[in-house]
């Protein structure tokens, strides 16, 4: 596979060396992934804008979806982006491996949304009554639907754009299951 540009600070719009001085301010680093979205004058401000809007779901509730839906699509980035974020959201190594494969025994809501967002994921939005009815059962509402759909529709933007471009993993890698 070529190698897919990560451009440095300096090699990026103004614009861009904004939103890096920003990632670099609050996370730490700027990861690979933004950074190579860098290449586009609009897609990481607008990928960034777009996965920071509000939702109804509690960032716990997000890293499910992530880890669900990331692995589903076989994005070794974003396994390892989420497994390091689902432990600072208090998940333990055992926990994000089972909501890497779906399920999350421990919790039955947490349970139903891992199940749903990878059912949703999987079918491309062509699921059963019976899986909206157990999302619904759970105590999620429609406003929590659409949300949900949204989540997935972000993290498989991530997903698609790691397993096309391969840029370096820059987190602890996650196990492969």
């Amino acid at each position: 596979m070529a190698t897919f540009k990560v451009p440095t600070r300096g090699e990026v719009s103004g614009n861009n060396q904004a939103i890096f001085d920003n990632l670099q301010k609050s996370v730490g680093f700027v990861p690979n992934i933004y950074a190579a979205m860098a290449n586009s004058e609009s897609a990481l401000g607008s990928y960034l804008q777009f996965s920071a809007a509000p939702t109804s779901f509690s960032k716990k509730e997000k890293e499910i979806i992530d880890l669900a839906v990331s692995q589903l699509n076989g994005c070794r980035y974003c396994q390892a982006a989420h497994t390091a974020l689902g432990k600072m959201n208090g998940f333990t190594d055992e926990q994000i491996i089972e909501l890497r494969k779906g399920g999350a025994s421990w919790d039955e809501k947490a349970n139903v949304l891992a199940q749903t967002a990878r059912e949703i994921a999987d079918k491309k939005g062509k699921v059963s009554d019976e899986v909206l009815e157990s999302f619904y059962g759970a105590g999620y509402n429609e406003a929590n639907l659409v949300d949900l759909i949204v989540a997935i529709g972000i993290i498989t933007i991530t997903n698609l754009f790691h397993n096309v471009t391969n840029v370096d993993i820059d987190f602890p890698v996650a196990v492969e299951l």
